[in-house]
Formats: C-alpha cells, sequence, structure tokens
C-alpha cells in the first residue's frame, strides 16, 4: 500500500478571476487506517462550478472552503483498504473526497456504485450531481408539458445537457444556448435539442427570439448576465425558470440583470435551488438516470484532463467555457 498522497490544497483566496496561484499541490503520509474507516483509490475527480464560489470568504449556502486544506469536490474511485463492515475491497464508489489521489472515509455521504453497465466517470455527470441536478430543476420546478418549449443555458455543458433530453422525453421543445458553433451542432444532433443559439455569434436575443417563435415556457438558468437577459425577454406569462447557477458572474465580475421588471410583468415564477438540500428526489432521479444511460437513451460528452497536476488549468478553463461536456480530471 502506497504510503503518500497528492493532494490540492486552497493557498489563496481569489482577488477577481481564479488563478493556478491559487492552489498548491502537496504530498501526506497516509496514517494506518482506524477501525470502522476505509480508503479509497479515486478514479477521477469532478471539476464544477460551484467549487469557484467556495473559493471566497463569503456567506453562502455552504461554508467557504478553508485554506490549506483539501479542494472539495466530488470523486469516484475503488476502496483498496477497509477497516469498515460496510464496505469491501473493491467497491467501488462516489464520495466527496477531493483534490486528491486517495481518500479515507467513514462512509458518510458514500455511495457503492455499478459499472457493469454504467461507466464509472458518469457517476459524476449524467448519473451523479449534475444530473439530478437537471432532473430537479426541470421535473419539479420548470415541469415542462407536452408541446412547451424549455430553453436550457449551458446547453453542451454537464447539467443543461441532462435537462434538455429530459425535456424531450417529456415531450417538450427543447431549445439550448452555448458557446460556438461546434458546441450547438452537439446539442442539437447528438443531444437531440430541436436548435440550439449560439451566443457568441452576436445576435442573441434576436436568435433566441427566432428559435422559440412560442415563446419560452421554461427556462432553467445555468449562466446569468446577458444569458439571462435575452431569455427574460422572450418568456411567456406565468413561464417558470429554475436558477441553477450564474457562472458569469463566479470569478467577481458583475453581472447585473438588466430587466427585472419582466418577471412581475410576465407574473414568472423564479426558485433557486441546492441540489444537496433535496436528498429525497436522489433515489428517483438516479434510478432514472441510470437507466437512461445504461439503455443508451441518455448521452453525454466528457472532457478528461489527465493527472492530478492538471486540476487547477482545467478548473479555470471550465469557468471561462473552455470545457465540451462535463470536466473530470482522470487519476488512475
Amino acid at each position: 500500500m502506497p504510503q503518500i498522497n497528492r493532494q490540492f490544497v486552497l493557498a489563496s483566496r481569489p482577488q477577481g478571476a481564479a488563478t493556478a496561484d491559487n492552489f498548491r499541490l502537496v504530498e501526506t503520509t497516509l496514517d494506518p487506517l482506524a477501525e470502522g474507516l476505509f480508503r479509497v483509490r479515486n478514479h477521477y475527480l469532478s471539476l464544477d462550478p460551484y467549487m469557484r464560489g467556495r473559493m471566497n470568504d463569503a456567506k453562502s449556502y455552504a461554508a467557504p472552503q478553508p485554506l490549506n486544506e483539501v479542494m472539495v469536490g466530488g470523486t469516484v474511485g475503488e476502496v483498496v483498504e477497509s477497516r469498515h463492515p460496510e464496505f469491501a475491497v473493491g467497491d467501488k464508489v462516489v464520495a466527496t473526497l477531493g483534490w486528491q489521489e486517495f481518500g479515507t472515509s467513514d462512509g458518510t455521504g458514500v455511495r457503492k456504485v455499478d459499472d457493469t453497465h454504467v461507466p464509472l466517470a458518469a457517476y459524476l455527470g449524467a448519473v451523479g450531481m449534475p444530473g439530478v441536478t437537471a432532473w430537479y430543476g426541470l421535473n419539479r420546478i420548470i415541469q415542462p408539458r407536452s408541446g412547451q418549449t424549455v430553453v436550457v443555458s449551458a446547453a453542451s455543458g454537464a447539467v443543461g445537457g441532462v435537462v434538455g433530453q429530459l425535456a424531450k422525453l417529456a415531450g417538450a421543445r427543447a431549445v439550448g444556448i452555448a458557446g460556438g458553433a461546434d458546441k450547438c451542432r452537439y446539442v442539437v444532433e447528438t443531444l437531440g435539442f430541436d436548435a440550439c443559439v449560439d451566443y457568441k455569434a452576436g445576435n442573441l436575443y434576436q436568435d433566441l427570439k427566432a428559435a422559440t417563435p412560442d415563446g419560452v415556457h421554461g427556462y432553467f438558468e445555468n449562466v446569468g448576465g446577458a444569458v439571462l437577459d435575452a431569455t427574460l425577454a422572450c418568456m411567456n406569462a406565468f413561464g417558470r425558470i429554475a436558477f441553477c447557477g450564474m457562472i458569469a458572474g463566479y470569478d467577481g465580475e458583475p453581472a447585473p440583470l438588466k430587466h427585472p421588471a419582466l418577471i412581475v410583468r410576465q407574473r414568472l415564477l423564479v426558485q433557486g435551488f441546492i441540489v444537496t438540500e433535496q436528498l429525497d428526489v436522489w433515489p428517483e432521479a438516479l434510478a432514472q438516470l441510470g437507466t437512461l444511460v445504461a439503455q443508451k437513451k441518455l448521452h453525454y460528452r466528457e472532457s478528461i484532463a489527465q493527472g492530478l497536476e492538471s486540476a487547477p488549468e482545467a478548473f479555470i478553463g471550465l469557468l471561462k467555457g473552455k470545457n465540451f461536456g462535463k470536466q473530470l480530471v482522470k487519476l488512475i
């Protein structure tokens, strides 16, 4: 059993945009396992936009990431040593063990998974937190009806791609917003959206209006800023908006809402949510998502950075929209 564990800790809090200097790679010694613990060799590390908010020392739904401690993050891997009665060597598990090669746990918040029909990495994406996020926001907030139009920002991403596919399965019309012709082509041709608007083309509002001739009944928000403004202007009366995130402002840049009066004028339901607070829906959502992936009825794409050393730059790229699909770091 290796005695050295490599980890990334948060070295400093960002002043504006996050940089590689905010992280520090360290080596630590693996302590012998105490009774009731088990050790996991992480295979993949999940990189997600919420991590940027945790880097700030600010009031939020979760405590800030402490300085000089392992960066928070979802992981999937294999139990390599155990003194826990419910976890055996060889078990594949999803956990939140952070940016490190090995993690030690007492089992709290750890979920066993089967990679026979669902690839291990998918448990950090379409059949993991991003997938459940999509499932909850769509089904519990937007509640699409057959024939209605659902718009999804960041439509080629890990959350947005699932939202649109689930909307189509519910009989709705799915319109994505993504950055660049390649991403828009993927959203339509691979994920099956009815249309996709390229926000980088310079005609966001006009293009979105043309793609939603019957207006927008439901909107899944991942971005904020100009994308939110354009979509608000296309919303129908009594439309429903699921606020998942606003990545446009995560690096400290202001993302003011230009036309807040539209919320009142169109009598919109706007609801923010944190999926980790909705644990009651996870079993149902994961069961449906896992079945769809196993049956190849739910498609997804991954951007995979190689090796723990690549995590900071991959994370910074994620915040700038450089990833294509779910951003992962492959550790083994």
